[in-house]
């Protein structure tokens, strides 16, 4: 972009010509020689059409037609690089004697600009002048006026002024095409050498956007070469600022960073994004960073001692931001005192969350149905460790917290490396995926958690006390919580320890068989529960639960509809039994059903009666068998006894009454054969 500076440079010197000219030679001519001496030294034609004027007072100046700056050669935009109406140069006429342009007044009416960047990188603002003899051949005096000076341009401007400008920027390369309407500037260049000022507004998208930049040295800045430089962006409501040092040639700076990013919409919309509020605890309300920038050559964001407020959230670490591939990636380390995330389950920070207390837990008619965006995690890949002290997610709350987080193309996989939580520990990965759609999931193994206060942040519900451990893989789809957990399939293990369950007195219902026994002052104290389960469309079922208690054991079988917020379940208590299985005592099941809020308890006569007539029929069936048995045995005995008398045949021990008859025929077969042969040997 230099090669923009020292084009206004050659602007400058093209002034001295047209306010000398204008008064010695005709317009045409002006603009000719104007025109080509601008296309010597930047390669590029410049057009000045209409009428060129001098102006004499109350300062030097003149008035041009409108001027149009051809665009790069490879543009196939149709459109130049700069094209305005007219343009009005005001001239310090004393400064002018002395051998130096000094610009006091700068305006154009209505100009339009347009920058482009190639698929190849080529910019349209990057000049290729001709051969240093051609650039700086200039025509004598005789032909069209005086010499221009063969040294270098001295110029200062003390007040330029745009308005109602147009700039349109277009990278090929990445499809982003950015316009700015009702572009004002004003910029003051006192000196060359010295300090510059810029005061700048556009609206893009909607989106009102306004720039206020200091700089030293702007010699060295027009150049490209690091300078003093404080900027100060506003877009919509939300602002930049910096202060430190900076260049363009190529883009560098390092420096103080301050910024208040509470209007992401704004900014979203001035870049041609879609930005959707974050929840609650991301900056809904407030979102400021601070720190040490450092940008480097390739465009690589450093940003070191970084203080992130989101909300009522404070983050301290380092950050990096790299360009390049299709997003860019966010790198560093966070740390954290307590962090609020109750926005993630519905609840804002400060508010009341789904757990138990107001309005949720098991006393909720659902599960929230509020559309959960997370349209966010597809603007940057990252990898982020945090520590924190306490993160409270509204649904539950964590202890000591360590993790890594790791987003690729919109999916969020959190790496639980130290999850302290209900006087337990929780590890494995949980899974936010935003391709497409939502959908969370992972594999969870949580061990030695508090059940009563885990239970009451999850349901509101703290009747099960005791330590509890569990090994979960899940996955769940939906844009609502509602939906992921109707949706919810997987499978995982249970394991209670010793404690008790409140407001049910199990051994009471088995020794009255009465289901009073629900209720304050009601307890199962136990030793322990076990079981599997497994979880598809919101339901988790079982059928190998099983309690272990003082004079009581019960096996558990049925349906947690975890979307439906409903169960329905079978529980066969066996109290006072004779062995370590559960046989022999007295056993009367009992089903629970209904909603989560107000569950029923009752005792199973349908199980019962069924119980009673599967043994009732297993009896009948044993005692047809064993009647059949008898009546067999009856009507062997009387064939036996039969067989005997009328034709001499008895079975020998272990023989069959049909072998005993076979073995008996044979033997009078054999003995009458006998006979006959005797008879035909002794008529011999």
């Amino acid at each position: 972009m230099r090669w923009i500076w020292r084009a206004l440079a050659g602007l400058m010197v093209l002034v001295v010509i047209l306010v000398i000219g204008v008064m010695m030679i005709p317009a045409e001519r002006i603009a000719r020689l104007a025109a080509d001496q601008f296309e010597k030294a930047t390669g590029r034609r410049m057009q000045i059409e209409g009428e060129i004027s001098p102006r004499f007072w109350p300062v030097l100046g003149v008035k041009t037609g409108k001027v149009t700056i051809a665009n790069a050669a490879w543009s196939d935009s149709g459109t130049p690089l700069f094209a305005a109406d007219s343009v009005m140069i005001e001239i310090n006429t004393s400064a002018l004697l002395g051998g130096e342009v000094k610009i006091l007044g700068l305006e154009s009416e209505r100009p339009r600009l347009l920058l482009e960047r190639s698929k190849e990188g080529a910019a349209n603002w990057e000049f290729t002048p001709p051969a240093p003899a051609e650039a700086d051949a200039v025509p004598g005096a005789g032909e069209a006026g005086p010499d221009a000076p063969s040294g270098p341009t001295v110029f200062s401007l003390e007040n330029g002024i745009i308005t109602g400008a147009t700039l349109r920027y277009i990278d090929h390369a990445s499809g982003q095409d950015l316009v700015l309407d009702g572009v004002d500037a004003e910029i003051a260049i006192p000196d060359f050498t010295g300090p510059f000022t810029l005061n700048a507004s556009a609206v893009t998208s909607g989106q009102r956007l306004s720039l206020k930049a200091e700089g030293g040295v702007f010699s060295a800045f027009s150049e490209g070469r690091v300078v003093p430089l404080k900027l100060d962006l506003a877009i919509g409501n939300s602002r930049i600022g910096f202060d430190g040092r900076g260049g363009w040639d190529p883009a560098a700076a390092e420096g103080a960073l301050t910024a208040d990013l509470s209007d992401l919409a704004a900014i979203g919309a001035a870049f041609g994004a879609t930005v959707s509020p974050p929840p609650a605890g991301f900056g809904a309300k407030t979102l400021t960073i601070a720190g040490q920038v450092v940008l480097d050559e390739s465009g690589a964001l450093y940003l070191r001692g970084a203080e992130i407020t989101a909300d009522s959230n404070r983050l301290l670490g380092d950050l990096d931001l790299s360009p390049g591939g299709p997003r860019p990636k966010l790198s560093g380390n966070l740390r954290a005192d307590a962090l609020d995330f109750r926005g993630l389950s519905g609840g804002g920070a400060g508010e009341p969350s789904l757990g138990g207390g107001a309005g949720g837990g098991m006393e909720a008619a659902g599960w929230p149905k509020d559309l959960i965006d997370v349209s966010a995690l597809g603007l940057a890949d990252a990898n982020i460790s945090l520590a924190a002290n306490s993160v409270d997610l509204g649904v539950v709350k964590f202890g000591e917290t360590r993790f890594m987080l790791t987003i690729d193309r919109a999916r969020a996989v959190f790496d639980l490396r130290q999850l302290a939580a209900y006087g337990g520990a929780i590890s494995g990965e949980f899974v936010v995926n935003g391709r497409g759609g939502l959908s969370v999931g992972g594999t969870l193994a949580l061990v030695g958690l508090d059940s009563a206060p885990l239970m009451m942040d999850l349901a509101g519900w703290d009747r099960l006390v005791t330590k509890a451990s569990l090994n979960l893989k899940f996955l769940g789809i939906g844009n609502s919580i509602d939906e992921i957990m109707r949706s919810l399939k997987g499978d995982g293990s249970l394991t209670l320890g010793k404690g008790e369950l409140r407001g049910l007195d199990i051994a009471g219902m088995l020794r009255r068989l009465d289901t009073s026994y629900v209720g304050e002052g009601q307890k199962t104290i136990f030793d322990g529960i076990a079981g599997t389960f497994t979880i598809l469309d919101g339901d988790l079922t079982t059928g190998d639960l099983r309690l272990v208690a003082p004079y009581l054991t019960a096996s558990g079988a049925g349906r947690i509809g975890l979307g439906g917020r409903d169960l329905d379940m079978r529980l066969r208590p066996t109290a006072f039994p004779g062995d370590s299985e559960g046989t022999g005592g007295v056993m009367v099941p009992l089903r629970i059903t209904g909603s989560w809020a107000d569950p029923t308890y009752r005792l199973d006569l349908e199980s019962i009666a069924r119980e009673k007539m599967e043994a009732e029929a297993k009896a009948a069936e044993e005692r047809l068998k064993q009647e059949a048995k008898e009546a067999e045995a009856r009507a062997k005995a009387e064939l036996e006894a039969k067989l005997k008398s009328e034709l001499g045949v008895e079975a020998a021990t272990g023989e069959s009454l049909e072998d005993a008859a076979k073995r008996r025929a044979r033997e009078a077969v054999s003995e009458e054969a006998g006979r006959l042969l005797e008879g035909i040997l002794g008529g011999n």
